[in-house]
């Protein structure tokens, strides 16, 4: 009956056992005899996974039973199921990390033996059953994250043997139930990011074995109970965002053995006792966002242990105090009213490389003393005296976390990248704009205060704005000096970047939840990116309308204890913001009289400069005719001179020589502001170059998205024509594929470059304004930077179309291999010969071989050919490149399906890019390919790049039915004059 019930659990819940026991027949074999007690026992080994262990003794070792059953971080789907009540003597039941939903049945008070029971990180609701109070045995219960509501049954209270209870975002509520006063054996309790209401029950203070205590997040009212001061075990104690009733510090001092003593935005008040000295194992202590008054204690900040302290948003007065130990490093005493003169800790030459120290919003005074010491503070005191005097300024934008940009609109986003805003931190940017950030993420060893991501922000014209973003696990704030007084819009731009986006995976339900405050008025409570946004990795702006009065403006995120803490791990909570923008409501173009006198004497220079202008051009027209078409084209990007790119590749030195294209040689240059570039420089022999190029600057000016390589700007000097892009520093695809790179595609990057590089496309297709064919889909036009992100590149012949039409008939423009069928022998295109190349691009990522290559044996030469047959004799996977020592099947599976739907003959069989992100991403099933793919065996060919000028006359035929001879020596079938451009580059035969 056992191995049935087991048996039925596995199939309805997806689950393979692998070779680890015999799940057909006796399940108590090999692994499964294993240990099952301790961290490094068989059971809890990650490799064992799912895993079972049995106890043959029963019934004097004639009888085996399963004990342990764990199925952990599977990401399985389904609901406790009926069976499981049949495995009557387990003693551990894991299932956490999945996505199990329903509600949890009553027999799981039956398991009478049980000792864990582990169910977080899942998507159970309804309430949680009071049978669990019958498991009397049970010494840990994880119900964290989770969906469940209701209050706590009050027979949980019966868990006498308890040691580890996690409840944190488990979705209950009410008060702690009186019968959790017999808990006194827990050793850690987690509670955050719930709505239980009333008191913190006085009876915690009779846990004393308590190790670890986090209650925040919560609706809890104080006073915190003075019975704490018994939690004399205690080395982690963290409570919060409490309510009405105001505590004191008083029963900290016995807690000795602390080493993390967070009691945040909890109406704290009075002073700090000054025998905190006695808590000499402390680290890390925060008492920020409360009412503390009084001096810093005498021995506060020679603490021995002590790193990092956290006392803002208080009322602390007096000054400084004058030594401190060499470990504290981290120190925010922001919002205060400390004044007097500063120690020399905080002297330049005293100063710790590495110490962090807010001070922002106290009362120091400045003069040529100290002024030096930390610049911009004197700005950044409590009534921000900076730019009250000064000419008054409209509006700002910057780019949080990031450097300065331009958006599709022309708003330029200044940069704040600085990595040296960390945990208690602030900088002032030309006494006008500020930022301020305080706070630290205890359980992450390495925090990160800027997040950047390759995740594909959606719902927005310029992706790139949303690279990177600030984050801050406690309060970050901005502010405005020496703004006009009037009405103004904050508009806040915010897209989840962190959390996964996928709801089929445990990883997909994180929640990041802040509040938001304009000039100290809370704004918006329990803010939640993802969930306004439509989803993650959604773009989202928010604007707020607020009345700057005093030249003033602050703008606070601050995080008040909700959302998960551990997902996907540990620390993964607090405020994350892309960038901000600060626009005037009113008219900024009034002037005054005297403006006006400037501004008529402005408008007589202007006419004499355009005048001269006019002439300049007129010259320059007549000495190079072709020079207005290049003036006059579109959307406008920055021009550079000659000389600068010159100096920029040191004179186009053969050392940076990065490539050699159709068009001409890339080189890597330097500009003048340290911006590491690519130049394209265009051949100036190419006849066929002109129009190109027009191409280029005109298409990839007028889009941009994370995965279309960013075009800087370019250069018109009579015949010379560069283009500045940005660098990509790992190169081309196909060079980090095919070995000539040092770069190293393991599975996932694999993957991520397909799904990245179809993104691309789709955007090309279906979202950019206009809409664009690129024609020339290759993988040597798809570079990779830092992060191994895929960008689209190589515009030259791209092609903007109307999709209203079937297609557009055109001569044909591309390379041979990567040709779809239609387009090379028709002239036909559409936005469904990219679909072809891409699929062309997706077989060869799969396989890390090109296209074709002579050197193999004939039934493999040609890449499309090899895989349709391996695809019929349902051998797929052996397409998979052998250097790849694992991989993910089902991905694989969908990848080969997707490649071959997109270069069927039939454009009409092709999907749609839109389609292909979703049949890559699981969320659309891949039907079957119907029809072999055509161009198998159309073209014995090496891999030439073909170029054709657009029709001039009516008349001009768009193909002409020949018979062609390639260098295979093979004769080519009826297909159209394509005139190769000759290029003696290798890269170019050789399949790429």
């Amino acid at each position: 009956m056992t191995v049935r019930a087991l048996n039925s659990i596995f199939q309805q819940w997806n689950v393979t056992s692998g070779n680890q026991w015999n799940i057909s027949g006796e399940p108590c074999t090999g692994i499964a005899l294993g240990t099952g007690f301790g961290p490094d026992s068989d059971f809890q080994k990650d490799d064992n996974n799912p895993a079972i262990i049995c106890n043959c003794t029963f019934d004097s070792n004639t009888t085996c039973h399963i004990t342990r059953l764990k199925i952990w971080r599977l990401n399985r789907q389904g609901v406790i199921l009926e069976e499981l009540a049949a495995l009557t003597h387990l003693i551990e039941l894991r299932l956490d990390k999945n996505v199990f939903t329903g509600t949890l049945p009553a027999f799981i008070g039956n398991f009478s033996a049980l000792e864990v029971l582990q169910l977080a990180h899942n998507q159970f609701y309804g309430q949680i059953p009071r049978e669990i109070g019958n498991l009397q045995k049970l010494t840990m219960l994880a119900l964290s994250s989770n969906n469940f509501s209701g209050s706590l049954p009050p027979e949980l209270g019966n868990l006498v043997n308890l040691q580890l209870l996690y409840l944190d975002s488990c979705g209950a509520g009410g008060e702690i139930p009186s019968t959790f006063a017999n808990l006194q054996n827990l050793i850690d309790m987690w509670a955050p990011d719930n709505p239980f209401s009333g008191k913190i029950p006085a009876f915690i203070g009779n846990w004393r074995k308590l190790d670890r205590l986090r209650l925040y997040g919560n609706n809890f009212e104080g006073p915190i109970p003075a019975s704490f001061s018994n939690l004399t075990s205690l080395r982690d104690l963290r409570i919060g965002d409490l309510q009405n009733f105001s505590s004191s510090l008083g029963f900290i001092t016995n807690l000795t053995n602390l080493t993390n003593l967070v009691i945040r935005n909890a109406l704290v008040s009075g002073p700090i006792p000054t025998d905190i000295f006695r808590l000499d194992k402390l680290v890390t202590l925060d008492l920020s966002f409360n009412n503390i008054s009084g001096p810093l204690p005498p021995r506060l900040v020679n603490m021995s242990s002590l790193v990092s302290l956290f006392l803002g948003n208080n009322s602390l007065s007096g000054s400084l105090l004058p030594d401190k130990n060499d470990r504290l490093q981290n120190i925010d005493l922001s919002y205060n009213q400390l004044s007097g003169i500063f120690p020399r800790w905080v002297k330049p030459t005293w100063k710790m490389a590495n110490l962090q120290l807010n001070l922002v919003a106290n009362n120091f005074k400045f003069d040529s003393t100290n002024i030096s010491d930390l610049p911009g503070l004197e700005c950044l005191q409590r009534d921000f005296p900076c730019n009250r005097n000064t000419t008054p300024y409209s509006g700002f934008a910057i780019k949080c976390g990031g450097s300065e940009m331009r958006s599709a609109n022309g708003i330029l986003f200044e940069n704040e990248n600085r990595t040296t805003l960390g945990p208690a931190s602030f900088y002032l940017v030309q006494d006008k704009w500020g930022v301020s950030n305080g706070g630290i993420t205890i359980d992450n060893e390495n925090p990160s205060f800027i997040q950047s991501t390759t995740v594909e922000v959606n719902n927005t014209r310029y992706p790139e704005l949303f690279r990177t973003s600030r984050k801050s696990p406690s309060s970050l704030r901005y502010y405005g000096l020496g703004l006009k007084n009037g009405p103004y819009t904050v508009s806040l731009y915010f897209a989840e970047t962190v959390f996964n986006q996928n709801r089929n995976t445990w990883q997909g339900h994180a929640k990041r939840l802040f509040d938001i405050y304009i000039q100290g008025n809370r704004r918006q409570k329990d803010f939640d990116i993802s969930q306004e946004a439509g989803g993650v990795g959604r773009a989202l702006i928010k604007d707020f309308n607020v009345n700057v009065t005093q030249g003033f403006l602050e703008i606070h995120l601050f995080w008040a204890g909700k959302g998960t803490c551990c997902i996907p791990e540990q620390g993964d909570y607090g405020l994350l913001i892309s960038a901000l923008r600060v626009s005037a409501g009113f008219s900024v173009n009034k002037k005054s009289k005297t403006g006006m006198i400037v501004g008529i004497v402005a408008g007589v220079a202007s006419v004499f400069i355009l005048l001269a202008f006019g002439l300049y051009v007129k010259r320059r027209r007549s000495k190079h005719g072709d020079e207005e078409e290049f003036l006059g084209m579109g959307p406008k990007v920055n021009t550079y001179t000659y000389g600068e790119l010159r100096n920029a590749t040191a004179d186009f030195s053969p050392s940076n020589l990065l490539g050699e294209g159709g068009f001409g040689p890339v080189y890597k240059g330097m500009l003048n502001d340290g911006t590491i570039v690519a130049v394209k420089k265009l051949s100036v022999a190419s006849h066929h170059g002109k129009s190109q190029f027009i191409a280029e600057i005109s298409t990839i000016s007028a889009v941009q998205h994370w995965n279309l390589v960013k075009l800087h700007g370019s250069c018109i000097e009579g015949a010379r024509r560069l283009l500045v892009y940005e660098y990509l520093e790992n190169k081309s695809l196909d060079q980090a594929l095919f070995g000539k790179s040092h770069v190293r595609l393991d599975w996932s990057t694999r993957f991520n470059i397909c799904l990245g590089t179809a993104r691309g496309l789709a955007y090309l297709h279906e979202e950019s304004r206009p809409r664009i064919v690129h024609r020339d889909v290759k993988a040597s036009n798809i570079l990779l930077d830092g992060e191994l992100c895929p960008k689209i590149s190589d515009f030259g012949l791209a092609k903007l179309y109307d999709d209203k039409k079937t297609h557009m008939s055109t001569r044909v423009a591309g390379t041979i291999g990567y040709l779809a069928p239609e387009y090379a022998m028709r002239g036909h295109l559409t936005s469904k010969a990219d679909v072809f190349g891409f699929g062309v691009v997706c077989l060869e990522i799969l396989s890390g071989r090109p296209n074709y290559d002579e050197k193999l044996e004939p039934e493999q030469k040609y890449l499309l050919q090899w895989a349709w047959t391996l695809h019929e004799s349902k051998r797929e996977l052996e397409l998979i490149d052998p250097a790849l020592t694992s991989y993910d099947k089902k991905q694989a599976t969908r990848m080969i399906g997707v490649a071959l739907m997109c270069v069927q003959a039939s454009p009409s069989l092709r999907p749609a890019m839109s389609r292909v992100i979703a049949m890559l991403s699981g969320d659309v099933k891949v039907n079957a390919a119907l029809t072999k793919p055509s161009y198998l065996t159309d073209w014995d060919f090496s891999d030439t790049t073909f170029f054709e000028d657009e029709p001039t006359t009516p008349s001009q035929s768009t193909t002409i039915p020949t018979t062609t001879s390639t260098s295979t020596g093979v004769e080519s079938m009826s297909s159209p004059i394509i005139k190769p451009e000759l290029v003696n580059n290798a890269s170019l035969r050789e399949g790429r």
